[in-house]
């Protein structure tokens, strides 16, 4: 079959049969298929979409180009949980703590944040001495002592997606839902685990920036999760403000701590959509009945300190440097300034571009322009103030901490104009507009 008929097929809107779409993923993983005529196929299907058994045939394609992960003598139902992307998260560190507080198991494999703020290997790597690239069997030593790790993606691990991530980013292709489904959904599905819990963001700080359009998108990767025999769900979460208080690195693992430490109210946004995840994580595991059940599991991990304990075993098990997990302040404690950042009137904090906040983190050192950057794990900010709170011109918004100022001007120009003050209070946005299941 030529690849220029599996173009005009796909542009013509035709289903492509499995062997087609095998074909044309392992023709591209092995460069027989050259970069343009990926790159049309793929606006092809950004412009005509794929059926759901046509998007899962490719999720599959997609897993099959690399090494996969085999959970299977590990006991219990392996869960795992993936959000798609945000600023200010941090809940994997908040839920998976406490899913194993509550006897789940949990072994997740990440990936490197880019963007805003670092991913969750990242926040990890931010404590010293900690280092996520395991062997495998070192990784599921940890799981079974623990009950749960995090580590890097290793090895041959979906070279389909890396190959066609890099792609889409340069060819106006990266919004294709078919195409970021099968994405995410390859690297979930080759990572072993029986159940996955997805958290799909929407808002100004989301890639989805409507909850219509991220229904779509939970929809479709929840559908390729089940058709694999994966127990699949997904919540549809805002983004319309950071999710924590804390957008940095180092700054995230002490707002996780702060957390399971219980010093957060349990209706803060960050806490509570971790809290919701890990329930889900808990029902999808069988180890809680409804979700009344899993928050009063979850609540008893957190407030016995079990949950704290889970990540602090892991940081130690990934050699984290004992003084810095037993006292994560430590890990800020030499930045060169902290300078508070002012409104210019007052009024009620009403609609933030969270992505312009992330942005001006990214500015501080604590994120990536592009792939390559280095990070400085203590630098970002923390918020001190959320949607529909009331402040004067004497109350700080956030407080930055800097040790390359080469970019504080912009980066404290940018943050300012990312956040309207309103005279009134704003209309309410709920931390969780949907469940998808």
């Amino acid at each position: 079959m030529r690849m220029v008929d599996l173009i005009m097929k796909t542009r013509h809107g035709e289903p492509l049969s499995k062997n087609e779409i095998e074909a044309i993923v392992s023709g591209f993983t092995s460069g027989k298929i050259p970069d343009y005529q990926m790159s049309a196929w793929m606006m092809a299907v950004c412009l005509k979409g794929m059926g759901a058994k046509q998007t899962a045939e490719l999720t599959m394609a997609m897993m099959n180009s690399g090494d996969t992960v085999d959970l299977s003598d590990l006991n219990g139902i392996k869960v795992d949980k993936h959000s798609t992307g945000g600023v200010g998260d941090s809940t994997t560190l908040i839920a998976a703590p406490l899913v194993a507080a509550c006897g789940g198991t949990v072994a997740k494999l990440s990936g490197r944040g880019l963007g805003h703020t670092g991913g969750t290997l990242d926040k990890l790597e931010s404590v010293p001495g900690v280092n996520i690239e395991l062997s495998m069997e070192r990784f599921k030593e940890i799981v079974s002592q623990i009950g749960v790790c995090v580590m890097g993606q290793t090895g041959n691990f979906v070279p389909a997606d890396k190959l066609m991530y890099a792609l889409r980013d340069v060819t106006g292709t990266v919004e294709g839902i078919p195409l970021i489904a099968s994405s995410v959904m390859s690297k979930k599905l080759a990572s072993g685990s029986d159940a996955i819990v997805l958290d799909v963001k929407a808002g100004s700080g989301a890639f989805m920036h409507t909850p219509e359009d991220a229904e779509t998108l939970a929809r479709t990767m929840v559908d390729i999760g089940n058709r694999m025999g994966r127990r699949t769900m997904a919540l549809i979460t805002d983004m319309n403000q950071p999710l924590g208080l804390a957008v940095g690195n180092a700054l995230e693992i002490i707002e996780v701590y702060d957390a399971l430490y219980g010093k957060l109210d349990e209706n803060d946004p960050l806490l509570s959509v971790s809290l919701t995840l890990a329930g889900k994580m808990l029902i999808l595991s069988n180890l809680a009945c409804d979700m009344a059940d899993a928050k009063a599991k979850l609540m008893r991990a957190l407030k016995s300190g079990e949950g704290l304990n889970k990540l602090k075993l892991m940081l130690s098990a990934l050699g984290g440097r004992d003084e810095f997990v037993e006292d994560p302040y430590k890990l800020v404690s030499g930045v060169k300034q902290r300078i508070d950042i002012y409104p210019a009137k007052d009024g009620y904090i009403g609609d933030m571009h969270a992505d312009m906040i992330g942005i001006s983190a990214q500015l501080l050192g604590a994120g990536r322009a592009k792939k390559g950057d280095s990070i400085d794990p203590a630098t970002g900010l923390v918020m001190h103030v959320r949607r529909g709170d009331r402040v004067t011109t004497r109350d700080a918004l956030a407080t930055m901490y800097v040790n390359d100022a080469s970019h504080l001007d912009e980066a404290r120009q940018t943050f300012v104009s990312a956040i309207r003050i309103e005279d009134e209070i704003p209309a309410h946005i709920p931390m969780v507009y949907k469940e998808v299941d």
